[in-house]
């Protein structure tokens, strides 16, 4: 018997809800279609539990989520300032250990794009870096931001980095700050070199962040695989995704050892949210992520194929050159996937 999936949907703040309930339309379309035995159970996380649970992330949520397999999780308004409280993602990512936020950037027929033949991912460490949490006032003029770099965790996205490669065009980049970070970015990009020993068919090769800033919009087209640090990563990536039509396309995947949490990357989009506006591509094409972690191949095929036909047939939202509303691209994207 195939293996029954518990999946917990949070729809978030702002646009996701929206979103979030176009996207499942197409998930209910590729179960009807290929019998994938998914199950979603409802939850509430974002910005607007703290006024009625006094966090982000209840604990009833927290209960749900333990029950999952996996989490489909739309975007959510994390709150500024000093005090307030750590982000629903992050505390997920941190709870499950969620170490690998794998982001790919392609170009799509359709869609905008910087060049045609743009394919790349960017996978950043999820669990270190400046987003440990260590943000502290000193004195009453002085914030600290301590920044975390571990052996373990430079090893173990690594390797994760490195397996990706392999079975893509076998090309890896470290992207570091090394010859200013010299001690923590020393070790996270030494303790990856090291690992390629181990995995010889990959070419690895190394660039600083600044660097990368600019390549990636001269010559996106050479990278395969980046690896990065967890600030670096969510920066340089939002950065990729402009490149092939902008934030509305771009998935995301966060995984680690049994359990992973999909989600698009744009944030919540307050000034958006109700007007049926909003682009669901990121969150569908997380959707095609979800079911390839599954290991539902021909069904991820099935979305990313009917993504693309929608797209070209001039069904799309206003962020990336239509004027469809977000339920109507759910719809259609649906609709291409039954037979």
């Amino acid at each position: 018997m195939k293996k029954a999936w518990n999946v917990a949907v949070l729809p978030g703040d702002g646009i996701g809800p929206e979103i979030v309930d176009s996207s499942l339309s197409v998930l209910a379309a590729v179960t009807k279609r290929f019998g994938v035995p998914i199950k979603t159970m409802a939850g509430e996380a974002g910005f607007e539990c703290i006024g009625k649970y006094g966090t982000n992330l209840p604990n009833k949520t927290i209960e749900l989520l333990k029950k999952s397999d996996c989490v489909l999780k739309g975007p959510m308004t994390t709150p500024e300032g000093a005090g307030s409280e750590v982000s629903a993602a992050v505390k997920i990512r941190k709870m499950f250990q969620l170490y690998a936020d794998v982001r790919p950037v392609k170009s799509m027929p359709g869609v905008w794009s910087l060049k045609p033949n743009i394919d790349l991912v960017i996978v950043r460490e999820n669990t270190e870096g400046m987003y440990s949490g260590l943000d502290f006032m000193v004195s009453k003029g002085t914030a600290v931001g301590l920044r975390v770099i571990t052996r373990e965790g430079s090893e173990r996205i690594g390797r994760f980095a490195f397996k990706l490669a392999e079975k893509r065009k076998k090309h890896l980049t470290i992207v570091h700050k090394g010859n200013i970070l010299k001690v923590s970015d020393g070790m996270f990009k030494d303790t990856i070199l090291s690992l390629s020993k181990s995995h010889r068919s990959v070419s690895v090769d190394d660039a600083h962040v600044d660097a990368m800033a600019q390549w990636l919009i001269k010559n996106p087209e050479i990278y395969d695989v980046i690896v990065t640090e967890n600030l670096f990563g969510d920066i340089l990536s939002d950065e990729a995704a402009m490149l092939v039509g902008g934030i509305g396309v771009g998935p995301s995947a966060n995984i680690g050892n049994g359990y992973a949490m999909f989600e698009p990357i744009h944030g919540s989009a307050p000034k958006y949210a109700g007007k049926d506006k909003a682009d669901p591509i990121a969150t569908i094409m997380s959707i095609k992520m979800m079911l390839d972690w599954m290991g539902y191949a021909k069904a991820a095929s099935a979305v990313e194929r009917a993504v693309i036909k929608s797209i070209s047939n001039g069904i799309k939202t206003y962020d990336i050159g239509g004027n469809s509303a977000c339920s109507e691209v759910g719809t259609e994207i649906a609709k291409r996937i039954l037979p």
